[in-house]
């Protein structure tokens, strides 16, 4: 008598908390096969050995001319994950182009370069900060750190590493919020990427007309240099890439941080103690609670067997982060608990700490970025106001209408009248 077959994974369009999900499907293994809105088919590896071999996988492309139902033409218009297949840029890319572009903003990301934004990252932190307390003045003691804080920061920082004047960055993050959103109609989605693309066109001919020291004028240099080191095209696809990665990410992963951190006093207490580090924070954040979910797409080149199960070539397969991160195989049997001070080989050996900033020839670029700016962010923020804490219930908080992100839509915290003076 044979076992039925378990019925594919539905991804909810809306979002939602991915971990009660998570564990119920790495239950069953370590790949599943998904639903994807629109009822395209699709995979998703969840285990965290399973995901580093695959992420690493000489025979797992990312340019989506491998995604059969795409190329097909069996993917409606306005799908909502269409940006994330067909956008020109190094997330969309193998081999030869890939390692081209990567080149081209690569040197803007190395740890040196990074580290000479500290000044300016500690100052914009401290006005944010004088933001954020303004605002609970006038909003009787409650601010969303969201908006006046976690956001405000990583845009901040971004937009003046590609030369973006601060009166498109509003709607930039609001265009990217639509385009990676997975339950958006599809008049929607179309409309949002065109004016995404135009947007990121009047900064082009902004910083083609004004020239200056920052990425996009160096990326327009490199297109009118002629010869193949970047099109028109690549461009503006780098720059949706950049503004989309380089805030969405860290967004997330601040404000994970500060709720669990307001969730597990104790942890909090210990790292204010000295007991741990804030890179620590960071880090466990990352592991436990990953600012990215399910991020889309790799394609088999070649009928694929990872762990045990088959993916089909041509097969769109989302990275599964947040599962990845609490998976027992690796973590333990206490993967779920939030804990800064997880010793940094968990429990199975060889095991890196995360995956959530990727692996392979794809791990994320502005990485050493994102870290710096989340732990001089959280240092600051618990330095100036120690007794912050959530003024509503975790549950209550509304999350993201998105399965690649993974967060709350705004935070509002209770800023105590306690408040210690600038660091």
């Amino acid at each position: 008598m044979s076992t039925p077959a378990v019925p594919p994974h539905r991804m909810d369009p809306a979002g939602g908390c991915p971990h009660a999900d998570n564990a119920r499907l790495l239950a069953r293994g370590a790949v599943a096969s998904v639903v994807l809105p629109g009822g395209v088919e699709g995979m998703a590896v969840l285990g965290h050995e399973a995901l580093k071999e695959f992420l690493a996988h000489p025979e797992v492309a990312k340019d989506a001319g491998h995604f059969t139902a795409l190329r097909e033409g069996r993917i409606a218009k306005g799908w909502p994950l269409t940006t994330f297949a067909t956008v020109r840029g190094m997330t969309t890319a193998d081999g030869d182009d890939h390692r081209r572009l990567r080149s081209l903003v690569s040197k803007a990301f190395t740890a040196r370069r990074v580290e000479q934004l500290r000044p300016r990252i500690e100052e914009l932190t401290d006005r944010l900060l004088d933001d954020l307390h303004h605002a609970a003045e006038q909003g009787g003691g409650v601010a969303d750190l969201r908006e006046h804080f976690a956001l405000p920061l990583p845009m901040g920082v971004i937009g003046e590493l590609l030369g973006v004047d601060a009166e498109y960055r509003d709607r930039l993050h609001h265009l990217s919020n639509q385009v990676v959103a997975t339950d958006i109609r599809p008049e929607k989605a179309l409309a949002a990427n065109r004016e995404l693309v135009a947007v990121l066109g009047a900064v082009v001919a902004d910083r083609t007309e004004r020239p200056g020291d920052d990425l996009t004028s160096a990326l327009i240099t490199a297109r009118d240099e002629g010869g193949d080191r970047l099109t028109h095209e690549e461009l503006i696809g780098t720059l949706v890439l950049m503004i989309i990665a380089g805030h969405e990410t860290t967004l997330n992963l601040i404000t994970n941080a500060v709720r669990a951190l307001c969730g597990h006093r104790d942890q909090l207490e210990r790292v204010t103690k000295g007991e741990a580090s804030w890179s620590d924070v960071v880090e466990e954040t990352l592991r436990w609670d990953a600012p990215v979910s399910y991020f889309p797409f790799r394609y088999p080149v070649r009928d694929l067997t990872v762990d045990g199960t088959v993916i089909p070539r041509g097969t769109p397969v989302l990275a599964g982060y947040s599962a990845a991160g609490r998976d027992p195989a690796a973590h333990g049997p206490d993967a779920d608990r939030f804990d800064i001070t997880r010793p940094a080989r968990p429990a199975r050996p060889g095991t890196t700490r995360h995956l959530s900033l990727g692996h392979g020839a794809h791990y994320c670029l502005g990485a050493p970025l994102a870290r710096l700016e989340s732990t001089i962010a959280l240092e600051r923020l618990f330095a100036r106001f120690p007794g912050l804490d959530l003024a509503l219930p975790e549950a209550d908080l509304a999350r993201h209408s998105s399965f690649v992100g993974n967060s709350v839509r705004a935070l509002p915290v209770q800023v105590a009248s306690r408040v210690s003076p600038r660091v």
